[in-house]
């Protein structure tokens, strides 16, 4: 979650109250957020440095991560501010501030909005505090600039209509931000690159065809979003006006933090709480739309279910109350039954009934909700029975000597298929939409990968090296409502100088012996035929496994072989186990042979 470092002084001047240490870490913890910190007894502080209080914000509320929104909404849950209404000034189209935006930018970045804050009054607290606001939004909601970017610029530096393009690098030259010379695209990548804070988000346009931009109308480049801002509309602590210019890869994203940047910032207003509103015209769907929209959304939510989830009796008017700590906007609804409740524009965080459910309980108190013994549906608890099973499977393997493993169950679509010799069919595996890198394509569908890596990753251990794993895969199912289910597997693989087959054959009837699984031998089978043929043919014989010869590539020619298992007359194939074939030993890096086992727990229940 992230940390906020706020002047102590200043937030209780704000506040209107000086606070104990301990009154406040009950005040933050009230209200759900937590004291991290208190550099006031720290002896590292500057003397000539203000005292600053760590404070951690809950990963959904983006508004509060500025010292406005923390003094803002503490201020509201102690009844000493109101909740703000934020409004749009009535301006009418015409003339509106504009940023017509390119068809070209669809290849980049495709969407934008605007915001204008007129009659600013900076101090250095707040221009910090602005900047500090666009930074954290940035690192969090904004997934490092990938899916937004902010830019905000002096607007009496620059004129209006606005323009986003998308052009080759070559054709966009300004200076940057804090610099003297001009550059061009190309230029500023290599100049940038070694940076350590800009360089990071480099990558996000360097090797694509054109780059975005923002002109004014006499064509001065105000930014090249993500990088940087132009020098030409930098804000001081003598702007008065800002213009705020946000692009972004996400809709949803785009509005969330636009609202979010004018809301905490606009009570700086000569006329607090109001936004000049700009409007976008788009010519490649040929479409306007005004931004931002700083709508409420209104929910009806059911007073039986808050007073059920939070123990409590209250009323819709008494609900509406602790609502109102929380800076929503609430009222009994028509129907008795609900509370009409509007979210305000700068909680994108709230979704569904549980969310305002929740603020219910912070504005009631926590430590006030009615404590109770839960007679009424007392349970015994136990653990399910393929847990069970799988702890039993581990703590044989584990006697045995065999030392437990847990990869990550992902893995590259090479790993699941091309390295182990075998084919994707296109119908098994569970296939990532926008993996972050190709070390993570696929859900496994086998363990193997897994222990190969393992084991790759420690050829520098004494061999011989024995691992297991018992855990799940992952697979298609479009019998399940999700369409995918998961299976339980075990799994394990002997690396030495020696191919090991002999100890894998020993650990797996070592363990089937164990579940009371019995093996069954030749000698039980018909002379002259095959056991698999004898069991078929005499499904009233007792139940146990059996193994018969293979030939797959994933294994070496006549050393490896399937695991039958016969339950209640029923035969089918549980697993594999063998010596791995060169090739698969090669791709994963491996000198020496390695022997695997691997079987489907999931029959045995």
């Amino acid at each position: 979650m992230p940390t906020i470092n706020v002047d102590k002084y200043r937030l209780f001047e704000e506040l209107g109250q000086q606070f104990t240490a301990d009154e406040f870490q009950k005040l933050c913890f009230d209200f759900g957020i937590e004291l991290d910190g208190d550099t006031e007894e720290d002896s590292a502080r500057p003397k000539d440095q203000a005292p600053e209080l760590a404070i951690e914000i809950p990963a959904n509320r983006y508004d509060m991560l500025c010292f406005e929104g923390i003094a803002l909404h503490l201020n509201i849950f102690r009844g000493k501010h109101a909740t703000p209404n934020y409004r749009l000034l009535d301006i009418p189209e015409s003339k509106m501030q504009s940023i017509t935006v390119s068809k070209e930018t669809a290849e980049v970045r495709p969407y934008v909005a605007g915001a204008i804050l007129r009659n600013l009054k900076f101090t250095e607290e707040t221009y910090q505090s602005f900047i500090g606001l666009q930074d954290k939004l940035h690192q969090n909601l904004a997934r490092q600039r990938t899916l937004v970017s902010i830019g905000t610029h002096d607007l009496d530096t620059i004129k209006g209509p606005f323009t986003y393009e998308a052009l080759p690098p070559k054709d966009i030259n300004f200076i940057p931000l804090n610099q003297t010379k001009k550059m061009d695209g190309e230029e500023l990548m290599t100049f940038y690159e070694t940076d350590k804070h800009l360089g990071r988000y480099l990558h996000i346009i360097r090797d694509k065809p054109v780059y975005p931009v923002i002109f004014d109308t006499d064509r001065v480049v105000c930014s090249l979003p993500p990088i940087i801002n132009g020098d030409h509309s930098k804000i001081t602590l003598n702007t008065t006006n800002v213009f705020i210019e946000i692009t972004a890869t996400d809709q949803t994203k785009l509005d969330i933090v636009c609202n979010i940047m004018v809301a905490m910032f606009s009570k700086y207003c000569a006329e607090p709480f109001t936004i000049e509103p700009v409007k976008i015209i788009s010519e490649h769907n040929n479409t306007t739309r005004i931004t931002p929209s700083l709508a409420t959304r209104v929910m009806d939510v059911e007073v039986d279910y808050i007073n059920q989830c939070c123990g409590l009796e209250e009323t819709p008017e008494s609900i509406c109350q602790f609502l109102s700590k929380m800076a929503f906007r609430a009222e009994p609804s028509k129907d008795p039954k609900f509370v009409t409740v509007s979210v305000p524009p700068t909680r994108a965080d709230v979704l569904h009934a549980c969310d305002v459910m929740e603020d219910v309980a912070i504005g009631y108190g926590f430590n006030n909700l009615p404590r109770s013994s839960p007679n009424k549906s007392a349970t015994i608890g136990k653990p399910l029975i393929i847990n069970k099973l799988t702890d039993i499977v581990r703590n044989e393997c584990a006697m045995a000597g065999w030392v437990e493993v847990m990869p990550l169950i992902l893995c590259s679509h090479e790993e699941n298929f091309g390295w182990l010799n075998r084919v994707d069919d296109g119908k098994t595996a569970i296939k990532l939409a926008n993996p972050k890198s190709v070390e993570y394509q696929v859900v496994r569908t086998s363990l193997l990968p897994g222990l190969l890596k393992t084991l790759r990753e420690n050829k520098s251990v004494r061999l011989p090296l024995q691992i297991t794993e018992v855990s799940d895969v992952a697979m298609k199912d479009e019998t399940q409502e999700r369409k995918a289910r998961n299976e339980r597997r075990w799994a394990a693989a002997f690396y030495g100088k020696t191919s090991g087959f002999e100890v894998v054959h020993g650990l797996l009837d070592r363990v089937l012996s164990m579940l009371r699984i019995a093996f069954i031998t030749h000698e039980e089978g018909i002379e002259g035929k095959s056991i698999d043929f004898e069991v078929k043919q005499n499904p009233s014989k007792a139940d146990g496994y059996f193994i018969e010869e293979i030939n797959e590539p994933t294994f070496f020619n006549g050393r490896a072989a399937a695991i039958y298992l016969r339950l209640g007359g029923k035969v089918q194939r549980i697993g594999e186990f063998g010596v791995l074939h060169p090739t698969v030993l090669e791709k994963y890096d491996l000198r020496y042979p390695v022997s695997t086992l691997e079987i489907n727990l999931e029959v045995f229940l």
